[in-house]
């Protein structure tokens, strides 16, 4: 699929945001439909099988969360946040429920662009490929080996997982009770301390420079993103 014909469809009770957004996504190329409520979104999403959902949490009818919550029983189409609430709660509250990544409004239509653009490209299973690249770093998920440059770089079982993780969902913030469930289990999700300790020594292996990491970003109060190129 070319990220430029996907279909998006655009979930908002505020008529002038869906004009803008219709306008601008309908300008670089994309086929945009319009929902004005969480019901109308979600059976617009059942008929019209969108690539990609940009949703407001604030819907008249039921809250965004609950939009993902209700996408995500039958469909793994990426979910872009776009929302006056700024609580680090209430995004990851949307994010655990399966939404892809969260933009604030106001918002700057480039960024929103290029957060689209990761998402649709973000379409990766971990079985269906053998390694992922960025820039220098490469993860060969088959033979669980990280090089960078070309040299292999040494890793614990725990690092390798968290590295993993955020490597097959490139693009995409992963909150801390995600990547603490997926490395430790259920019962972690709170060791926020154990998984900041793990991320430096993460950086330290893989970034040019650990105190202005370009790789794994810091989605502040929420979690982490691997970083991918446009």
């Amino acid at each position: 699929m070319a990220t430029q014909s996907a279909r998006i469809l655009v979930v908002d009770d505020e008529k002038q945001i869906r004009r803008i957004l219709a306008a601008s996504l309908a300008g670089h190329g994309y086929e945009v439909r319009e929902a004005a409520t969480g019901q109308e979104g979600v059976s617009q999403a059942a008929i019209h099988q969108p690539d990609l959902v940009v949703l407001d949490l604030g819907l008249p009818d039921m809250d965004g969360v609950e939009v993902v919550r209700r996408l995500r029983e039958w469909t793994q189409a990426p979910i872009v946040i776009l929302s006056v609430r700024e609580d680090e709660d209430d995004k990851i509250e949307a994010l655990d429920a399966g939404a892809d990544d969260y933009v604030t409004k106001p918002f700057v239509m480039g960024e929103l662009l290029a957060r689209i653009r990761v998402a649709l490209r973000r379409t990766v299973k971990e079985e269906d490929e053998g390694a992922l690249s960025f820039g220098e770093v490469t993860v060969d998920l088959r033979q669980h080996l990280i090089t960078v440059r070309g040299q292999k770089v040494r890793l614990s079982v725990t690092e390798y997982e968290i590295l993993r993780h955020l490597a097959v969902h490139r693009g995409k913030v992963v909150t801390h009770g995600q990547l603490l469930r997926a490395v430790r289990g259920p019962n972690h999700q709170e060791d926020t301390h154990y998984l900041r300790v793990y991320i430096a020594q993460l950086r330290h292996k893989i970034e040019d420079d650990p105190n202005h990491p370009t790789h794994i970003i810091t989605e502040p109060g929420v979690g982490y993103r691997m970083a991918v190129g446009d």
